[in-house]
């Protein structure tokens, strides 16, 4: 997916649950016969996916009624995993799929105190939640959603019942999977929020709180399978695009290690592995360590969907055994990405407003190595021209 995409804001006045977005993302016009068709690339033949119009409280809203015949209740997440690689889905859709199912799984390891690769899910390991999960992460791909945001949670109060017992509200997988992320409760009572529905929303949303500068283009509504009195059981997704502003600010993570046990093409190696598989930057930073060793600090500016995966790819292309990981908030100034006609040929531009109103740009530099090669024109002559040239073209719109 590109990161120029939509954002999705899950609203979840009511909570949120895996069918409850199914349901948000019908009402958004996705077709439930391409979420079927995703979801037959598991190998799940024996299914089906019904959507009605129901009243909420005097929200029209849409439920997604999942029939899966399973009698397997109890799946490992290996054996969920191996379903997904093996299916035909978009690498987005994998990847974001398991990331769900693994931050899942590490709040039953952290509740039971296991180890992650014992943790067998319950309810959550049958093929309705499994449908749940895949089927919403379809879904946004074929809306064009590449970043997702989201209000406070509301967990409901109450107690629940649970395969070992009563449970407060939010249950514990529930409570591990909102960690640092903010929830409310009220005296609505029931479970609001489902371990599916929380591990969607605390894996995909990079920010927790009211919308800001939120441009709407498309408002969905999913219904819960309660219908309270006086009270509009149902999820509402927004989609659309943040408002054109001078700045935005986006919380991030960072992740860190220390090498001094890698030569130069390694390191090289791992941040390009990096940077391809998402990681939005990384930088290389000298150090001292203990006993004067001269090393290596690799850090990568990630969003929270791609930690688990980017924090794999450190273990796996450097000597590491192991990462710091903090969060960040990022500021930054908007860019447009335009492409401009030269006597070169079309070129792509990114143009940036500054606080002051001045705009400013800046040639893809890979382009303009494409152009000296062919040319056979020296990069620093060829940059001066072309940017002579996009100068005269900025001035005169």
């Amino acid at each position: 997916m590109m990161n120029n995409g939509k954002i999705i804001h899950f609203d979840c006045f009511a909570g949120v649950s895996g069918d409850m977005v199914l349901g948000a993302l019908f009402a958004l016009g996705v077709s439930s016969k391409d979420i079927e068709i995703g979801i037959r690339q598991l190998g799940i033949e024996t299914f089906s996916i019904s959507v009605e119009t129901v009243d909420r409280s005097g929200i029209s809203s849409v439920r997604a009624i999942v029939e899966a015949p399973d009698q397997k209740n109890h799946r490992h997440l290996p054996e969920i995993e191996r379903m997904i690689d093996g299916s035909g889905l978009s690498e987005w859709v994998k990847s974001s799929s398991k990331a769900i199912f693994l931050n899942l799984a590490k709040a039953e390891a952290r509740v039971h105190g296991i180890p992650l690769e014992k943790v067998h899910f319950h309810e959550v390991g049958a093929l309705d939640s499994i449908i749940d999960v895949v089927g919403s992460c379809i879904g946004f791909e074929i809306l064009g959603a590449t970043r997702f945001t989201s209000s406070k949670l509301h967990v409901g109060s109450g107690f629940v019942d649970m395969a070992h017992g009563k449970f407060p509200v939010p249950p514990p997988a529930v409570a591990e999977l909102l960690r640092e992320i903010p929830f409310y409760s009220t005296e609505i009572e029931g479970e609001l929020v489902t371990p599916t529905g929380a591990a969607i929303v605390s894996t995909l949303c990079e920010r927790f709180g009211p919308v800001t500068s939120f441009e709407v283009s498309g408002t969905g509504y999913g219904a819960g399978g309660r219908d309270h009195k006086g009270f509009p059981n149902t999820l509402r997704l927004m989609i659309g695009q943040e408002a054109q502003s001078g700045s935005e600010a986006e919380s991030l993570a960072v992740l860190e290690t220390n090498v001094d046990d890698l030569d130069g093409e390694g390191i090289s190696y791992a941040v390009e592995q990096l940077l391809d598989n998402g990681a939005l930057d990384c930088w290389l930073t000298p150090i001292q360590m203990k006993k004067g060793r001269p090393a290596t600090m690799i850090s990568v500016l990630a969003r929270r969907p791609d930690i688990d995966r980017l924090g794999s790819l450190l273990l796996t292309e450097t000597s590491s055994l192991g990462y710091r990981l903090s969060e960040v908030t990022r500021v930054c100034l908007r860019r447009e990405e335009v492409s401009v006609s030269t006597s070169f040929g079309p070129v792509p531009v990114k143009k940036v407003v500054r606080p002051d109103g001045n705009v400013t740009f800046k040639v893809e530099h890979d382009s303009l190595k494409e152009i000296a090669r062919s040319r056979e024109i020296s990069l620093t002559d060829l940059r001066d021209m072309i940017n002579q040239e996009v100068a005269d073209y900025m001035d005169s719109k």
